[in-house]
């Protein structure tokens, strides 16, 4: 199961078990069990504090537990986590032995004295790339909180219950057998869903934080390089958003940033969220800007955020990034995460054997397209335009596929479902005005970005038709003491390292700024 490099690398990170741990195990007779007996077999040779007992005492096989003897502390995995679960595999080896859990410190002590029990299930499939982020999160809540339980169920392994369950978009997480929540979500989030008084907190944390030289709004790879360069000149330095890493997290494959061959979003992100935590910035996550209010010449700007918190600063940079845009047709915030989708990679497993649609003519389209083409029945690119505007190497890769069928001048009209899931769509002939429907089971949506600037509205920043941030070669605004990058502004080309550079930039600018004031 483990290559002679991997048990290598496990074994050097076992060192760090503190306690005893056993892995109890539930199996049967089925292959996906005999994978899983030598997979549990092959981690407890790494380490003398691991130990493997069969138990056969869950009603999921195969399925096993991480259990601390002598005490309540245990997580369970429904299925092998392999693929891109593995690190959540070592992660809960470490934690449920004892290792420091690296959370915020005020985090963790919000999931300690959580009320009563909580009892998570949280089906993944090994592709996707964002349900690590919550399966490790939850194991790491079960660890710290002995009334919280949590089972990560592999829906390839336990496609029976998936049926029955409705589930067509990965993750999607169920508390106390109630569907609870879906997509990429850390424990601060979990905590934030779960705690009614988080935010009456958060906003009193905000409005006790005293003024910053540079309040950088956004933490993908824009905000993330403006607060590094602005640390890095001294500058009292606040960056407040959402989620560190931004949209990246939520891309796949990334092979064209320089001097990294390959890497992936969530690993990108994490990255970039590391980098900023070596300088001296006040970080503050899960916060959503909804309003600017430049201060007049020499005066304070403020930015208030959803909850009633705000800040202020004598500069500020705008890096809230972009969003997918929506198709806007009837059917389609109904059936989302019933068969509307915005993540190929993830939920494309869900669709194995089945036809499914991608919205958009694009390289994010038709790249979509090709990465579905190996798993689902068949594809049906729709493109609004007369022609398709991906790379030529993509088409060229997408007509050759013999399950891939390109329709252009198609506007999406509807998705169509039976009110539990979708199973179509219609569309019009923008050539011929005449309306088509297709039958299918997925509908994969990659339209493009739209920026985030709503929050902006009457605060005076200049805005493009496109609802983009203008800004000059130095990522100035109209309003002095304001600036913006990455993919929020009119820079053409969103790119990561554009965006790096465009937060550099924007952060040097306003250094000087300061300095001239």
């Amino acid at each position: 199961m483990l290559d002679e490099n991997l048990q290598v690398q496990l074994k050097q990170l076992l060192t760090n078990l503190k306690e005893p741990i056993e892995l109890q195990s539930s199996l049967d007779d089925s292959a996906k069990s005999t994978e899983m007996a030598t997979l549990l077999d092959e981690v407890a040779a790494q380490s003398d504090l691991v130990t493997v007992r069969r138990t056969d005492d869950n009603e999921r096989r195969p399925s096993f537990a991480i259990v601390r003897p002598g005490s309540d502390i245990s997580v369970r995995f429904a299925g092998s986590p392999l693929g891109h679960e593995f690190s959540s595999l070592v992660l809960a080896l470490l934690h449920v032995g004892g290792h420091q859990i690296k959370e915020e410190q005020e985090v963790m002590d919000a999931v300690r004295n959580l009320p009563g029990k909580y009892e998570f299930t949280t089906y993944i499939s090994l592709t996707c790339t964002n349900c690590p982020t919550v399966v490790q999160a939850l194991n790491s809540m079960a660890v710290l909180n002995p009334n919280i339980t949590h089972v990560a169920v592999e829906g390839g392994t336990f496609k029976e219950e998936v049926t029955e369950q409705g589930i067509m978009a990965v993750p999607t997480i169920y508390l106390n057998g109630e569907e609870w929540g879906s997509g990429r979500m850390g424990m601060a989030e979990i905590v934030a869903k779960l705690d009614v008084n988080a935010g009456a907190r958060a906003t009193e944390s905000l409005n006790h934080k005293e003024p910053y030289d540079m309040l950088i709004v956004g933490g993908g790879p824009a905000g993330a390089a403006a607060s590094i360069y602005a640390a890095r000149k001294g500058l009292r330095v606040g960056l407040a958003g959402e989620r560190m890493g931004g949209q990246v997290l939520d891309t796949n494959a990334i092979e064209n940033l320089i001097t990294v061959p390959y890497t992936e979003g969530p690993e990108l992100g994490a990255a970039l969220e590391k980098n900023v935590h070596e300088y001296n910035v006040d970080v503050m996550s899960m916060v959503v800007a909804n309003k600017l209010i430049p201060g007049d010449k020499g005066e304070l700007h403020t930015v208030e955020f959803e909850g009633g918190g705000a800040l202020k600063a004598k500069t500020v940079i705008i890096a809230t990034g972009a969003r997918w845009r929506r198709l806007g047709v009837p059917g389609e915030e109904e059936y989302r995460t019933k068969g509307v989708t915005f993540c190929p990679h993830c939920d494309g497993p869900m669709f194995a054997q089945k036809p499914v649609a991608v919205i958009g003519g694009g390289n994010s389209g038709i790249e979509a397209a090709l990465d579905l083409s190996g798993v689902v029945k068949d594809v049906t690119v729709l493109e609004f335009l007369d022609s398709c505007r991906a790379d030529d190497i993509l088409m060229k890769k997408a007509e050759a596929a013999d399950n891939i069928k390109i329709i252009t001048n198609a506007a999406t009209k509807e998705v169509t479902g039976d009110g539990k899931k979708a199973t179509g769509l219609t569309y019009t002939d923008r050539a011929t005005d005449t309306e088509h429907s297709i039958d299918l089971d997925g509908v994969f949506v990659q339209i493009g970005l739209l920026p985030s600037t709503e929050w902006l509205a009457g605060s005076g920043v200049e805005l493009s038709d496109r609802k983009e941030v203008v800004i000059g070669h130095d990522g100035s605004t109209n309003i002095p003491g304001i600036y913006a990058a990455g993919d929020v502004t009119t820079e053409p080309f969103k790119q990561i390292v554009i965006s790096l550079g465009g937060g550099a930039t924007a952060a040097l600018s306003a250094f000087n700024y300061l300095m001239l004031a």
